[in-house]
């Protein structure tokens, strides 16, 4: 059975190229957003009195939609979802979120296609130390110890 499928793909491969079909669009990225997308995990620090800080999850998907999770560093700790658009200004290095429930925004610098670091609503850095307020893509962090799930 394997040995059948494998001799009809190779005989329709064949047959495309002979009639120059070309797939190379269906490899073609299928929206704009390219590939900044991805998980993004970090532990950030609070403000709130009895705070040790919070976990925070991004998810950026594909047609520019996000997931955010947020959940408090305690145990037994309720989790906060917040969806919207995502998107990024190449020039000033911004990712901005929308959110679908107020349209309140969150903005982003993108250091690197792995790093983000959160900024305050003014688009500010965050007072402190950045490091406290980064985000990596789990596909490249060299620990998972932040992830929520």
């Amino acid at each position: 059975m394997q040995l059948q499928e494998k001799a009809l793909k190779a005989r329709e491969m064949s047959r495309h190229q002979e009639q120059g079909v070309d797939h190379s669009a269906h490899a073609a990225p299928a929206d704009e957003t390219g590939g900044f997308r991805g998980v993004f995990y970090g532990y950030l620090p609070c403000k709130e009195k009895d705070c040790d800080g919070f976990k925070m999850t991004l998810s950026l998907k594909p047609k520019s939609n996000y997931l955010l999770v947020t959940q408090y560093a305690r145990e037994s700790s309720r989790e906060y979802y917040d969806k919207g658009k995502y998107a990024w200004d190449e020039k000033s290095r911004t990712l901005l979120l929308t959110s679908k429930k107020d349209e309140s925004v969150r903005k982003f610098t993108i250091q690197d296609d792995s790093t983000l670091v959160l900024l305050n609503s003014d688009g500010k850095p965050m007072a402190g130390d950045q490091d406290d307020y980064t985000l990596r893509r789990s596909d490249k962090a060299k620990s998972r110890e932040v992830h929520i799930h």
